[in-house]
């Protein structure tokens, strides 16, 4: 299976495709940058230049299923944020549809459609992924909308909880990837929106649990 990782420069994009590749999948790793495609090759993924804010459909021809990992981050300004995390998700999503894959896997937040119970600095931030993820849920693509909780470079444990809502807790970005990657063929995570946090069941068997 192709999988393009839009947003592979990032910490959580960085270890989708160190996974991936591990995994025995084809990992294409998007990036702005001709610099960047080097560590990308370390990964373990093949480069692919393409920008958000730009043209995309040369880097979803050809691929079976999509994930974007990409964010404006915290100290991003709101255009950025509007630009990157709504705007460049809707481009990203409109060429998946245009060119054929079907499986669409994206990395959003908890609060996502409530911003205002999030922390009140992340409001703007939760807004634009929450129109980029209702965007997501109006396409006939077999999406999947991962919502984490607070991010942590803590080493993973492979064990989560997932529900539609949860209270607030953080997860490790090892588990968000890899429970990603587990979508990608889980088909009960299909057309479905979850939040996760750290927990005590097994991916997989969490997963299946939705």
């Amino acid at each position: 299976m192709k999988v393009l990782v839009a947003g592979a420069n990032g910490h959580t994009g960085r270890l989708l495709v160190q996974n991936l590749d591990a995994a025995g999948y084809e990992a294409y790793a998007m990036v702005r940058k001709e610099e960047q495609k080097q560590e990308m090759e370390k990964l373990g993924g093949i480069p692919v230049l393409a920008d958000l804010e730009g043209d995309v459909g040369h880097a979803v021809k050809g691929m079976d299923a999509v994930i974007f990992a990409a964010g404006s981050g915290s100290k991003t300004p709101p255009e950025k944020t509007k630009d990157v995390d709504r705007d460049g998700a809707i481009n990203l999503i409109k060429a998946t549809e245009k060119f054929g894959a079907k499986k669409f896997i994206m990395l959003s937040a908890m609060k996502a459609d409530n911003p205002e119970q999030g922390p009140e600095k992340l409001e703007y931030y939760l807004k634009m992924k929450g129109e980029a993820d209702a965007f997501l849920r109006n396409t006939e693509l077999d999406y999947t909308i991962v919502r984490p909780g607070a991010l942590t470079n803590e080493p993973g444990t492979s064990k989560i909880k997932v529900a539609e809502t949860l209270d607030r807790g953080s997860v490790s970005r090892s588990d968000v990837a890899k429970t990603m990657i587990a979508c990608l063929e889980e088909q009960n995570t299909y057309r479905k929106t979850f939040e996760m946090l750290e927990g005590d069941t097994q991916i997989e068997e969490a997963l299946k649990s939705l």
